[in-house]
């Protein structure tokens, strides 16, 4: 099996709030001892309700957050306290996808302006050469090359994700973050942003992390997939087996939550999930789960289940699996 591109072990993200004279210190353990390999070339979803840390977890792996504990490795050089100018010179290689086209694009540029920015930054090509890169860069995600005199206001939003989507490869690089990328697009448009962004991890061989929470559509593009809870992974394998077999309530209880349109299955068992997330500003000493599991025993309330092993790449952080 080739290298992993990337590699986090135990990555910890912790926010600290107030902290005045008089004030007590608290935290917001956002991602809390986070570890997984991404391989060239590969798309590992990650899943997960809202606030369980997957775009914080994102972020933090571009040093958009500045990690509180753990590693972080590209290519086997460890880049958790990189300084600005070698991080700079990284960022050619690690991109990110924004959840809101329209947000992440500025709306005084024009897509012309918001390309050949990169560009500029990294030194690279002639003015001229940066702008006919843009007009190819905008033909190759399925807009007209005259896109580049025009601003963001102009375009729809599955067009506005087609500018970041360009903006992201334009220094060619190899491991893209997705955050929530296709999410505030109708339907019909997300199938077709999809299916352009495998294309292109196919033409450049890219590596993806693919943060959503359709779990239908994380099925659709990923070959792993990782599902977080409060800051915590407690399921990781590939797509197939983590939708055919779960092995952690919660997993099991997200599958559950999937429409089904075959009427002649409504009665099947779920999982159904009652009362809120715990708080990440003071979380549970055990699983962070077990105020919200069925099956939870009591020494899940006061134990915090490690990630182990249950088959060749198939990991889960539950002591039913023990």
């Amino acid at each position: 099996m080739a290298e992993p591109i990337l590699r986090i072990r135990q990555l910890k993200q912790h926010f600290k709030l107030g902290g005045g004279l008089f004030q007590k210190k608290n935290f917001v353990y956002a991602v809390d001892g986070v570890s997984f390999d991404l391989y060239p070339g590969e798309t590992l979803g990650l899943v997960g309700e809202s606030g369980c840390g997957k775009s914080t977890l994102g972020k933090t792996l571009l040093r958009l957050h500045e990690p509180t504990a753990g590693t972080i490795e590209f290519e086997g050089q460890d880049i958790t306290h990189l300084g600005e100018k070698a991080m700079r010179r990284l960022r050619q290689d690690i991109q990110i996808i924004f959840q809101d086209p329209m947000e992440s694009l500025n709306a005084r540029h024009t897509i012309g302006m918001i390309l050949e920015e990169p560009m500029m930054v990294h030194g690279i090509g002639t003015p001229a050469e940066r702008r006919e890169r843009a007009k190819a860069l905008l033909e190759r995600v399925g807009l007209p090359r005259d896109a580049v005199d025009r601003y963001p206001h102009e375009f729809s939003g599955g067009q506005r994700q087609r500018i970041g989507i360009a903006r992201a490869i334009s220094l060619k690089p190899k491991v893209i973050v997705c955050d929530e990328s296709v999410s505030a697009l109708d339907v019909s448009v997300q199938s077709q942003v999809l299916n352009l962004l495998l294309d292109l991890q196919q033409e450049m061989n890219l590596a993806l992390i693919f943060i959503a929470h359709d779990l239908s559509v994380v099925r659709h593009v990923s070959d792993r997939v990782a599902v977080m809870y409060l800051g915590r992974v407690v399921e990781l394998t590939d797509a197939h087996t983590i939708y055919s077999s779960p092995k952690h309530p919660y997993t099991q209880s997200l599958i559950d939550a999937i429409p089904i349109p075959d009427p002649r299955q409504r009665d099947r068992e779920r999982i159904r999930l009652t009362g809120d997330v715990p708080s990440p500003i003071n979380p549970p000493k055990g699983c962070h789960f077990a105020a919200r599991c069925p099956r939870a025993m009591d020494r899940c309330v006061t134990e915090q289940p490690q990630l182990i092993t249950l088959s060749e790449g198939h990991e889960a952080a539950c002591f039913l699996n023990e």
